[in-house]
């Protein structure tokens, strides 16, 4: 199974006033990993958009393990779970420099037309790219 990852050193604009990283911000690292995942696959966000399909956000879910901290290096690693119809779901893992775990958790999307902000099937150019992969 293909999966992503990328490295981020926490800055402390990430952190709260007791220095560990804001909670909200582990959302914010899933969708950029997510996008690393779709630019590796060599199918961007973008191209997803201009063939007329958006991926909003309908669940989010995540298991707090550990802390992160100023200053910290975090490695993002994320997964396709599962794809079926308008859904898509992905997998995150977020650990830290020492390799404990700090969260777990995952997004499911929904793809949309752009235009009627309906639901429709996974765009076929996205299937086909990880298909090539040998994801599906």
């Amino acid at each position: 199974m293909h999966e992503s990852s990328m490295k981020y050193r926490v800055p402390y604009a990430d952190t709260d006033q007791m220095g560990v990283v804001y909670y909200g911000n582990y959302l914010r690292f899933f969708e950029m990993v997510r996008n690393e995942y779709f630019r590796d696959i060599n199918y961007k966000y973008s191209q997803m958009e201009d063939d007329g399909v958006m991926l909003p956000v309908v669940e989010a879910h995540i298991d707090y393990k550990n802390p992160a901290l100023y200053d910290d290096e975090l490695t993002f690693k994320v997964k396709l779970g599962q794809i079926k119809g308008c859904r898509i779901r992905m997998e995150n893992e977020i650990t830290n420099e020492e390799g404990k775990i700090i969260c777990q958790g995952y997004t499911t999307h929904c793809f949309m037309c752009k235009t009627k902000r309906k639901p429709v099937a996974a765009p076929q150019p996205l299937l086909d790219k990880l298909t090539e992969k040998g994801i599906l």
